[in-house]
């Protein structure tokens, strides 16, 4: 689902502030980059007003950005609604003892890491990146969270790249998103 779809207005400013890169990081790739929304102040507002809107009676305990820029977003929505934030890094960025979880790119692997502890069984998990293109990331941070018991109510992404099928990947987890790529 997404905003767009819901008549919110807001989407339009916000998908007129990303800036779309052609052939970056490599020939072929349409880069969306977000750092031009977060130059505009009143579309990076609205971003997370939309998203503080859909979450703030769902009683989330987590909010879990997925770097990098899931920790854009993640942390301004954690602390409106109320929850906590749990950053969810590459391989070796997390001092002390964490649970990982592979996952398979174009072209290779990589892995995510979570801090062992900072989510507990039960609580209720609200995962966030900037987009979702394959599903890789997200299926890895999802699993991640039910492997510490948590229950994953949604993903949320500013941007969804829906030629490359990442939502069929994330065995049915719900999926809400801002814009589709342009």
């Amino acid at each position: 689902m997404a905003a767009c779809k819901d008549g919110d207005l807001r989407v339009r400013g916000i998908s007129s502030a990303i800036r779309v890169v052609p052939n970056f990081p490599k020939p072929g790739i349409m880069f969306q980059d977000i750092t031009t929304l977060l130059l505009d102040p009143k579309a990076f507002r609205d971003a997370i007003d939309i998203f503080v809107d859909r979450y703030k009676d769902k009683e989330i305990s987590v909010v879990a950005g997925i770097e990098a820029r899931g920790f854009l977003f993640g942390p301004p929505i954690a602390l409106a609604i109320g929850a906590k934030f749990v950053p969810m890094r590459k391989p070796r960025k997390l001092p002390g003892e964490v649970i990982a979880e592979e996952y398979v790119l174009e072209y290779g692997k990589d892995r995510l890491e979570m801090h062992v502890g900072a989510v507990q069984p039960g609580e209720r998990a609200l995962i966030v990146d900037d987009l979702i293109a394959t599903g890789g990331t997200l299926c890895a941070a999802i699993k991640l969270l039910e492997r510490a018991g948590a229950e994953v109510v949604e993903c949320a992404c500013v941007i969804e790249l829906p030629e490359l099928k990442g939502r069929g990947k994330l065995d049915g987890k719900a999926l809400y998103i801002l814009v589709e790529s342009r």
